[in-house]
């Protein structure tokens, strides 16, 4: 939506279903759009402060975000900066995204195109899926390529703060002049309180799918090759805890497997199989996985439900870009609860994927 109109930014909230004290994130085509809307248009002295400019260099146009303050008078809807005196604002990569920003003439308020609290989309088929109805038009610029959103910084105090991770890493940021004693200002679980949240992602409930999710983080440092403790506590008890005898069998439990979990992670299942009817789907809107079925066995080796398995695969950026996918494939697919092998998050970009993670799972185990 137009940046600098309250009527249009309206309609975001609107749409999304989005608490209106969680500012948006505005987007531009080049640094002098921004000054203009920063007010100063002299030529002499730069409005943006120079401790950015090491990041713009590097990191723009691309998944980061940088707090500006916003001038007085203002030029944007006062419901982008949700009564907070700064805006955050980025250069985003996408060729598409840049050219309709440059048609349009001005900044564009763009957050993520799902309902609020759902998994963040990362392909047009993902936003048809939530906003069907509520929205005029989509346009399809093919999967994301990161697939979370972007680091989210604040420059304006010191020492400079990230305030959201996402995709670039609190190493690359410290690797910047300016940056290097960057610290960390955000928490994995939902902020409480009445304030505004400074960054979006930091207050509310986000990326949690229908599914119960249980993460398991610290499968990567044990070395486990699959979910801690009895198989049967899965199969019999996960689901719910309070399943019958009639609806065992209707159940479905999803495992997304990373970088340890062998397939099935642990569990007693047979007759796996490519699900052959969602292979033409993937092909069709990009996903980046496979889904895999089979049989949910009890201690008899009777069925006992159905078991989805996704590999995302070891490598963090690809893990990144499926996430968000996977946990919408395994709710359209109709899983009751989902098991997700967590990983290591010392690494960039892991951080992001384990804060999303955190943020969506109803249960975290050891």
């Amino acid at each position: 939506a137009d940046a600098t109109r309250s009527p249009s930014v309206k309609g975001i909230y609107s749409a999304k279903g989005r608490p209106s004290d969680n500012p948006l994130i505005s987007h531009v085509c080049d640094l002098e759009m921004l000054r203009e809307y920063l007010g100063h248009t002299d030529g002499v002295q730069d409005p943006i402060p120079s401790r950015y400019k090491s990041l713009i260099e590097r990191f723009w146009p691309g998944p980061l975000t940088i707090l500006l303050p916003n001038p007085q008078p203002s030029k944007l809807a006062p419901e982008v900066t949700a009564g907070l005196k700064t805006f955050g604002v980025r250069m985003p990569s996408s060729p598409l995204a840049l050219s309709l920003i440059k048609l349009a003439g001005v900044p564009l308020a763009a957050p993520s195109a799902n309902a609020s609290t759902k998994p963040s989309p990362t392909t047009a088929q993902h936003v048809m899926d939530d906003l069907r109805g509520r929205i005029e038009l989509i346009l399809d610029g093919g999967q994301c390529a990161v697939g979370v959103e972007s680091t989210v910084v604040d420059g304006l105090c010191d020492p400079p703060v990230v305030l959201r991770p996402g995709g670039v890493g609190l190493d690359e940021i410290r690797s910047c002049p300016g940056w290097e004693n960057a610290v960390i200002a955000y928490k994995d679980k939902s902020e409480e309180g009445k304030a505004a949240p400074r960054a979006p992602g930091m207050k509310y409930k986000h990326y949690s799918p229908k599914a119960r999710v249980v993460l398991y983080e610290s499968s990567f440092a044990k070395g486990s090759a699959g979910v801690a403790g009895s198989e049967l506590e899965m199969a019999n008890g996960a689901v719910n805890g309070h399943a019958t005898n009639g609806d065992r069998k209707t159940r479905k439990i999803g495992v997304i497997r990373t970088q340890r979990w062998k397939s099935g992670a642990g569990l007693r299942c047979a007759n796996f199989q490519r699900h052959l009817s969602d292979t033409q789907g993937a092909e069709e809107d990009g996903t980046p996985f496979e889904v895999f079925e089979g049989d949910l066995l009890d201690e008899n080796q009777q069925p006992t439900g159905k078991i989805l398995d996704i590999d995302l695969g070891r490598d963090t950026e690809g893990i990144a870009r499926g996430l968000f996918s996977a946990l919408r494939e395994f709710d359209r697919l109709g899983a009751d609860t989902i098991f997700v092998d967590g990983i290591e998050d010392r690494s960039d970009i892991a951080a992001a994927v384990m804060n999303r993670l955190r943020k969506a799972a109803s249960e975290i185990r050891a």
